[in-house]
């Protein structure tokens, strides 16, 4: 039986419990999943007393759990996080499914094979998304506050970065496709930037939405992807490894977004 949670701070938002329950419901699988909050350093001592035996991370453990888990995946290792933990034989197991939610989301909108990419933020969301575009992308620019991220945005990446300053930059214009990463309104600062871009916006929040970024990228008539796809992508694919069943995806994020979507309203 999956006896899951979702841990993060702050959690009370989080949609997560619902699209869960949802799919639970909907595919009859036997489990529980709730939000738990779960500040920055009590990661550890919630591992050794939980009786959970599933677990998504959100802010701010990604990257604090690849301290604490008994072994992590690759791609884990790789993008120096991870949203993930399971637990078999008293070991909790650190992986990601980031990396599948931004791939599944841009493929259900026909985006690949791109030339070039803008990110922003170096965070763990922006290692994730880094780590698959670098695979479909020639060329990625990420645009960051924070130069000691570098090392471990390379090493996400299949391909050399070009890094800009945190300012507003004419390239948002010029790229395939720009992924924002950063929360609250802090992209704010790049809607001075914004004058006939060619490429599309994937933006990862999606509450409250649209954002001032979304909805001025939209105005110029390019496509815009909520994170919405995110969340329910990598959701979908947490549902795989807990369970251990390969779930129909185009089933489910019909009905998960649905869901979404009214709770949001």
């Amino acid at each position: 039986m999956i006896n899951a949670a979702v841990l993060g701070s702050p959690i009370a938002h989080s949609l997560s419990p619902l699209l869960h329950a949802q799919a639970y419901q909907l595919l009859d699988i036997e489990g529980t999943y709730e939000a738990i909050e779960v500040r920055s350093g009590e990661l550890a001592s919630f591992l050794g007393s939980t009786d959970k035996n599933c677990l998504s991370l959100t802010m701010p453990l990604k990257e604090e759990a690849l301290s604490l888990a008994d072994s992590s995946s690759s791609l884990s290792q790789r993008i120096s996080s991870g949203n993930t933990l399971t637990r078999a034989d008293g070991k909790w197991f650190l992986t990601s499914t980031d990396v599948a939610g931004f791939e599944y989301s841009l493929k259900s909108q026909q985006i690949d094979a791109l030339d070039t990419v803008m990110v922003l933020g170096a965070g763990a969301t922006a290692r994730a998304a880094v780590s698959y575009l670098s695979t479909v992308a020639r060329k990625i620019h990420v645009v960051s506050r924070n130069a000691q991220r570098e090392a471990s945005m390379n090493k996400a990446s299949d391909t050399p970065i070009d890094y800009l300053p945190w300012e507003p930059t004419s390239k948002i214009n010029e790229v395939d496709l720009v992924v924002n990463t950063v929360p609250g309104d802090a992209a704010s600062s790049f809607l001075s930037s914004i004058n006939a871009p060619r490429g599309a916006l994937f933006e990862v929040l999606y509450h409250p939405w649209p954002t001032e970024l979304a909805r001025t990228w939209a105005n110029t008539d390019r496509l815009v992807v909520d994170g919405l796809e995110l969340l329910i992508h990598q959701a979908i694919s947490q549902m795989e490894i807990f369970s251990g069943v390969v779930l129909d995806r185009t089933f489910l994020h019909a009905h998960l977004r649905k869901a979404a979507l009214k709770q949001l309203t």
